[in-house]
């Protein structure tokens, strides 16, 4: 008899007493513990899809280890970048006590709880959306009301300096700001351009 089971995003082939290493699971050294089951075959009878959810395989860790060290070199060409690291991954030795094709009641409460967790957050949606949509209503006055403001204090800035102002005016059609040179009526940068 032997299972497939699923740990640490990895698939592996288990049998009753052999020993294997898998990525780092959350027990302690002497701990049982129970894993995913994707297959189980014992002789001609195959277990597999949702079947394989009743059977269970359960392991005792036997050692938390790290493995060998791995160099990442990291390079891009012309640029002058050159990374070296190196990493250990932590490993767990686990030893597979027990293979059972039937004793899956604990895997079936999980899944009920998960169902009214999914529909909570629908109800909420919709009280989360009215705020949203009061939002953009309030703040459409504001933004028109600043712009309505600054066109007349422009206007006004305009006036006052049109009096100590070079008589040029530049390409957007706004009357130069800076004061005319002496004995000319446009300031030092009109002055080159128009008069020569």
């Amino acid at each position: 008899m032997y299972a497939v089971v699923s740990t640490g995003g990895k698939q592996l082939k288990v049998e009753k007493g052999t020993e294997a290493v898998v990525e780092k699971l959350d027990a302690a050294v002497g701990d049982t513990v129970v894993l995913d089951v994707l297959f189980v075959a014992d002789g001609d009878s195959i277990v597999t899809g949702a079947d394989a959810e009743s059977a269970s395989v359960t392991v005792q860790v036997v050692e938390h280890f790290k493995g060998e060290k791995l160099i990442v070199f990291k390079f891009k060409k012309r640029k002058g970048y050159k990374r070296t690291k190196g990493h250990r991954q932590n490993l767990t030795k686990i030893l597979v006590t027990d293979i059972a094709t039937s004793g899956g009641a604990k895997k079936a409460a999980p899944k009920k709880a998960e169902k009214p967790k999914a529909a909570a957050p629908k109800a909420e949606k919709p009280k989360a959306e009215k705020p949203k949509a009061e939002k953009p209503k309030a703040e459409k006055p504001k933004a028109e009301a600043p712009k309505k403001a600054e066109k007349p204090k422009a206007a006004k800035a305009v006036a006052e300096v049109s009096a100590d102002c070079c008589a040029a005016t530049k390409a957007d059609g706004t009357p130069c700001a800076n004061k005319p040179k002496e004995g000319s009526k446009y300031c030092g940068v009109h002055a080159k351009k128009i008069e020569g």
